[in-house]
């Protein structure tokens, strides 16, 4: 028996060790995060943006980031730090081609915008172009992982590794099945979310996985206590640290994470569920938008944050 399960966690670990080519499409907050700590756990990263530009732009974010990372870690040895810092960007290139980026990779991680004919454009010709081992995986907060990956020949090796924002600092990562991935693929991607010292959880690939389904009903139902006029933005979310012990109320959290992002959430749920009364979309959320109040990326939404 011991060794049946020694030999299981060997094939298990050995299968989790191919993942050494990691390719991230997409050199936003989300996609600069996962090749950041991709790269300074020893993976060869390459990050796609749509123009070179936007890879200066991405690195250069990630720069950043690692000599945030390096001061804090490395507060007593400079040299030491510089090293981290440029031994990990040395990890990272850059690529305007997905088709061409993809020819060596073990892992594929999408970080693209929230849209389902943009993901299935991109995942149709990956497909094509990508090894036959490769895995595919998007960082998806609220879509279907199993519709984005039906464009590809690949269902088995598609899974959801839906990281959170900052990615460097946040411990979590939900690592999403479907009903086709195999249990080789599901392996490699825990084995993947180990290795970047995340705290894996699994999920059904079901609407919002775990952390998104309880939070935006959550700040959905923040903002209709505000819309009924039954208490003011900043009691809810004083009542919500102070009551319930939360770092962050509802109405700030929603700033944070920017209304169009939750809105578009309730959108594309209600469209598929519209008959589950927390997925309806909210008028207040939808006006806001609508002006430019995004959060805190825009300087204002139910806040300000103009200085």
């Amino acid at each position: 028996m011991a060794m049946f399960v020694l030999r299981n966690f060997t094939r298990n670990m050995a299968t989790a060790a191919k993942i050494n080519n990691v390719v991230v499409i997409g050199g936003g907050l989300m996609g600069s995060g996962i090749a950041q700590v991709a790269a300074a756990t020893g993976h060869n990263v390459t990050l796609v943006e749509m123009n070179d530009g936007l890879v200066e732009k991405a690195v250069g974010g990630i720069r950043k980031s690692l000599e945030r990372v390096a001061k804090k870690q490395f507060k007593d040895d400079a040299a030491k730090g510089k090293q981290f810092v440029e031994g990990t960007l040395a990890k990272i290139n850059g690529a305007t081609k997905p088709e061409s980026a993809v020819q060596g990779a073990d892992l594929v991680v999408e970080a693209i915008v929230e849209r389902m004919d943009v993901k299935h454009q991109l995942f149709t010709k990956l497909d094509e172009a990508a090894p036959a081992h490769t895995i595919f995986a998007s960082n998806t907060s609220s879509l279907s992982i199993a519709e984005i990956g039906s464009v590809t020949k690949r269902q088995d090796r598609f899974g959801g590794l839906h990281f959170f924002n900052p990615v460097p600092v946040m411990k979590l990562l939900e690592i999403i099945r479907t009903d086709q991935t195999s249990d080789e693929t599901f392996q490699a991607l825990q084995g993947f979310g180990q290795q970047l010292g995340k705290a894996c959880i699994t999920c059904k690939d079901t609407p919002g996985f775990v952390v998104n389904r309880l939070l935006v009903p959550y700040m959905a139902e923040a903002v209709r206590l505000l819309e009924r006029g039954d208490a003011s933005a900043r009691d809810i979310d004083t009542a919500m640290k102070l009551g319930a012990g939360y770092p962050m109320g509802p109405i700030e959290l929603l700033d944070y994470v920017g209304l169009d992002t939750t809105n578009n959430i309730l959108q594309g749920w209600h469209e598929k569920f519209p008959d589950n009364p927390l997925f309806v979309p909210i008028k207040t959320l939808q006006q806001l938008v609508s002006e430019g109040k995004l959060g805190v990326k825009s300087g204002e939404g139910f806040y300000s944050y103009k200085k």
